[in-house]
């Protein structure tokens, strides 16, 4: 490993300038991981990277568009150089353009595809390297409860299923390296993403997610802390005999 992470494991998480990824990163530095604060803007993983020092912990701010192979190798080799070899990786990086088929535009679909799916895929192709050469490497990729279809996320629930059979076969292909593979997939999680998605059709955040907590059995919409727990455990080193799984993490039975 590298000097400057003390002999730490590395961790990359992507989209993780706020939300969903944000929380996730935090939760790993603060299980005892250096952490790789990706996001589109490097700017933007500032007050993530912060936090996590002000904490005690080691992060580095990478910015990459991880539907650019040539960005994505550049970020894994500088996250390799600056940190350690990464021999954890969180596929967290996401955008929505929701809408129904029929106005459903072709950059509407490729946008999606581009970052969830084909982000998913470079991002694990540049890092397994890494994983591989350790003997050891967690891949934790973020579907969606979307993946079992969703009204008006065509795009989006194509490309949350498709991270479920790509973290599958990963798992096969990758397990005699001493690599895991799975999927957590959130419900309905309290974030800016979710919060815009209310705004858009009109609703206030309260009185949606009011709504949606009655047919959640817990009585609640999740936290971006509820996922980054479950990612937690993915990654961890008691799960090693856990792979190819997806977890629903959305309140209730789902799948």
């Amino acid at each position: 490993m590298s000097a400057s992470t003390g002999g730490q494991r590395v961790a990359v998480v992507t989209g993780a300038a706020r939300g969903i990824g944000a929380a996730t990163a935090k939760r790993l530095a603060s299980d005892g991981l250096a952490v790789a604060v990706l996001d589109l803007d490097e700017a933007a993983t500032k007050g993530t990277v912060e936090a996590i020092e002000a904490a005690g912990g080691l992060a580095l701010g990478v910015g990459a568009d991880v539907s650019d192979s040539e960005q994505v190798a550049a970020a894994v080799d500088r996250i390799a150089a600056e940190l350690g070899p990464p021999v954890v990786l969180v596929n967290n990086a996401g955008v929505l353009r929701d809408n129904m088929l029929f106005k459903m535009s072709d950059s509407d679909w490729d946008t999606v595809m581009a970052v969830h799916l084909r982000g998913s895929f470079l991002m694990t192709r540049a890092a397994q390297a890494h994983m591989v050469d350790a003997g050891w490497g967690r891949i934790v990729n973020l579907s969606s409860t979307a993946a079992l279809g969703n009204r008006g996320q065509a795009n989006y629930s194509a490309a949350k299923a498709g991270l479920q059979g790509l973290t599958k076969t990963l798992a096969i292909e990758l397990g005699r390296f001493g690599v895991t593979a799975n999927v957590v997939a959130p419900g309905l999680v309290e974030s800016d993403m979710t919060r815009a998605t209310a705004a858009r059709i009109g609703r206030d955040w309260d009185d949606y997610a009011a709504e949606r907590a009655k047919g959640i059995p817990v009585g609640r919409v999740g936290q971006v802390d509820d996922i980054a727990h479950a990612v937690s455990f993915f990654a961890s080193e008691g799960a090693g005999f856990v792979s190819g799984q997806v977890l629903y993490v959305a309140g209730g039975p789902r799948g």
